[in-house]
């Protein structure tokens, strides 16, 4: 079954933005149109009242209610209605019997006839009021006022003054027309508003749809916690925004720690994440201590334009790079052994070959022997004096990369390396001999050419494990010798170079080991005496330097 198809983002936003604008709108209309007709009736109203009231007060209208002179009374209400834009003005005596009246007929008879108000509220009550009525001239507006004696106070009389409403109505529907049309240009600006606030909002999120968006969070949620690195990001406020799994476990807190949200420092105080976010200058491969372990963390300043808005960091335990780095120093050790024996024998089958097809059989004999004797005699020499088949292996794979490079690897017959403890990482300590190795070999080969030698002597006498490999190289220099150990420092050509003796010195911390190099003359030559204690002294890796 197909997927329902979704009403887009942007469509959906325009639709909503503008039901909203037009329920507003006609909300705002309908009160305003009320509001303003109720305004306009009541202000009508005390019109009608206020001009009630002044003709009640008028002498010549107390006069002509006291003397009941009708023909002047209308003639004087006929030119007030005029005057004031009145439907009409009435007059009635304290009866309310009309005294004057725009219909002549009506003349005489009681003001109840009319609409059956008579106006006793101001003719007993002696207040003026508003009404809205229905009378013989339609439908009206109306101030009454009552007509007071000035000798003595006493109603006299009632005055009744009337506008139409549909005068009223007329200039309220004026006043919707131009508030409507109003209310329909802003309800056009804002429709456009919600295109334009809509299409915006879609380029600000790249065009995604918002299940799209959701997709992309999950996806990016998996994928930061399928990362084996620890991630951490902060905001320009130095505020944890991301933190995934891998984060917890390297840090050592419990995956329910509520991390995000937190201030970075509070988490890790001994963080350089707020220096980065000062500088702007991203961090790579630095080795550092978080909570007591010695890691190699990336940082990198995220950017929005010009500005720096938070800093993203990814971590490793430093034990868990070298433990990788040590696996392809193996795998090269081993390639370059295999590759060495096969160009070696490859090369002495060949000439076996050349010496049968030509019938010298004693001279292939002979070869073929000295060849097993000298292997025997090698192999021989690693089983009596390295039984560990690790560090054996690696040394028989020098002594074959020597010959390939024209060189010969001297192992001293009475070297003895028999008393290995247990706890002596074997790969590191491979990795370590077959750099000083590697390195004496390329020395020998740059100072003295084709056979050259390379000489190596093993000891375990005593509290500690002493290898010296002797090479035939120009030596180190001088002001090189304590400082060849530091990364990057080194006496070859070339960017590349630099790391095998930082490794060496970087294991013989951990274990407490020491190492010294000097000149063997002034010819050339050096000797590098690796010195390892059967117990480790050294610092832990996973202890801070404050802390040992």
């Amino acid at each position: 079954m197909p997927a329902k198809r979704r009403t887009k983002l942007k469509t959906r936003m325009i639709f909503t933005l503008g039901l909203v604008s037009v329920l507003q709108t006609l909300l705002i209309g309908l009160f305003a149109g009320y509001y303003l007709s109720e305004s306009l009736y009541n202000e009508i109203g005390q019109r009608a009242l206020m001009v009630a009231k002044t003709i009640a007060a008028s002498p010549a209208i107390i006069n002509g209610i006291q003397q009941r002179n009708v023909e002047d009374l209308n003639t004087l209400t006929h030119t007030l209605a005029t005057t004031n834009e009145a439907l009409f003005i009435v007059i009635g005596d304290h009866d309310a019997i009309r005294l004057a009246h725009p219909s002549p007929a009506r003349i005489g008879h009681s003001m109840a006839d009319d609409d059956g108000d008579y106006g006793h509220k101001a003719l007993v009550e002696g207040e003026g009021y508003i009404a809205r009525a229905m009378g013989n001239l339609g439908e009206s507006m109306r101030g009454k006022a009552p007509v007071l004696d000035p000798t003595n106070g006493a109603i006299i009389g009632i005055v009744s003054v009337g506008y139409s409403v549909a005068q009223v109505e007329a200039t309220v529907q004026h006043y919707n027309f131009i508030l409507y049309g109003v209310l329909g240009v802003v309800l056009l600006i804002s429709i456009l508003a919600a295109v334009v606030i809509a299409s915006r909002f879609k380029r600000a999120i790249f065009g995604l749809e918002p299940e799209e968006i959701a997709g992309l969070f999950q996806e990016r949620d998996a994928t930061l916690q399928s990362v084996r690195e620890g991630i951490i990001a902060i905001n320009r406020d130095g505020i944890i925004t991301t933190v995934n799994l891998a984060a917890l476990t390297t840090l050592g807190l419990d995956e329910d720690t509520p991390v995000a949200g937190r201030p970075i420092l509070d988490i890790l105080p001994e963080s350089d994440l707020m220096s980065v976010l000062s500088s702007g200058i991203p961090d790579f491969d630095r080795e550092v201590w978080l909570r007591n372990k010695q890691m190699v963390v990336n940082r990198l300043p995220m950017r929005q334009g010009d500005d720096i808005i938070g800093v993203v960091a990814s971590f490793r335990l430093r034990n868990e790079l070298d433990h990788v780095s040590q696996q392809l120093t193996h795998i090269q050790q081993y390639a370059d052994t295999l590759r060495s024996q096969t160009h070696e024998y490859s090369n002495k089958l060949h000439t076996i070959a050349g010496l049968i097809q030509l019938g010298a059989y004693n001279d292939a004999l002979g070869l073929i022997g000295s060849e097993v004797s000298s292997h025997q005699a090698l192999i021989h020499l690693l089983l009596e004096a390295v039984p560990d088949p690790i560090i054996a292996g690696c040394l028989l794979g020098k002594h074959n990369r020597a010959r390939e490079m024209g060189l010969h690897l001297d192992i001293d017959p009475d070297s003895q390396m028999t008393d290995l403890p247990d706890n002596l990482p074997r790969d590191q300590l491979v990795s370590v001999l077959g750099n000083l190795i590697d390195n004496a070999l390329e020395a020998t080969r740059r100072h003295t050419g084709p056979n050259g030698r390379v000489q190596l002597s093993m000891t375990d006498l005593g509290q500690e494990l002493i290898f010296e490999v002797e090479d035939q190289g120009p030596g180190v220099a001088p002001e090189l010798q304590n400082q060849i150990f530091e990364k990057g420092v080194t006496s070859k050509a070339g960017h590349e170079h630099g790391f095998g003796l930082h490794l060496v010195r970087k294991f013989l911390d951990s274990w407490g080991g020491s190492i010294t190099v000097e000149n063997l003359s002034v010819a050339g030559g050096s000797r590098f005496t690796l010195y390892l204690p059967k117990k480790p002294t050294g610092r832990s890796p996973s202890c801070p330097p404050s802390d040992c």
